[in-house]
């Protein structure tokens, strides 16, 4: 009898051991490895006397926007005493990426010297940080948690591929006008379009020479 008690208070001894007091983020189905969101702001001070960028200033501007590959998702600002004066030129380079010029400048390091504009681009990029991770086994798995790379592939192929990555925070809002054939247009092929076995399938021969 004595030995009986002292085997059950060993497995109960054990078993007290695999509590884990804690929550486990990845014992449910949402993802622990999600998208995270960088942004890196990059200057640019050109000379702009009352507020006018002179023609090498401006080709020194769009180089610099073609080295960035400025496109879609960038934002681009002008800092300074003459920003107001110097935005148009500015808009200008801008426009031949097909950007526009936002309204006020982030903070950025240093102060603009007179004379001057400092053109800001803000540039956010999404990444999945610590994929791929193959780092536990997928077996024991006593705390039915999700294998420690779940999520990387969708969340990763996501990442990589969203034009504005400012899109995962807070969307994006609607426009103020509103097209009803366009919203109806996927709706309609839908209701057109034949459906693909209407005319029955294709007898197809595993003859040699048959075509």
């Amino acid at each position: 009898m004595r030995s009986k008690f002292g085997l059950a208070l060993l497995v109960t001894t054990l078993a007290g051991c695999n509590h884990v007091p804690y929550d486990l983020p990845d014992r449910g189905v949402e993802a622990v490895n999600v998208p995270v969101l960088q942004r890196s702001m990059y200057v640019f001070d050109a000379a702009a006397p009352g507020g006018y960028l002179a023609p090498s200033e401006s080709a020194r501007l769009d180089g610099w926007f073609r080295s960035l590959n400025l496109g879609y998702g960038d934002e681009v600002y002008v800092d300074g005493m003459d920003a107001a004066a110097a935005r148009g030129d500015v808009e200008r380079v801008a426009g031949q990426y097909g950007m526009l010029v936002s309204s006020g400048a982030p903070v950025t390091a240093g102060a603009v010297s007179p004379g001057m504009v400092r053109v800001v681009v803000s540039r956010t990029e999404a990444t999945v940080p610590g994929c791929p991770n193959w780092e536990r086994p997928s077996q024991p798995n006593f705390n039915n948690q999700s294998m420690p790379g779940y999520g990387c592939a969708v969340n990763g192929n996501l990442a990589a591929m969203v034009a504005n990555p400012e899109d995962l925070v807070h969307g994006r809002d609607g426009a103020g006008v509103q097209d009803a054939l366009t919203a109806a247009k996927a709706i309609d092929l839908y209701r057109t379009t034949p459906p693909t076995g209407q005319k029955g399938l294709k007898e197809i021969s595993t003859k040699k020479g048959d075509k």
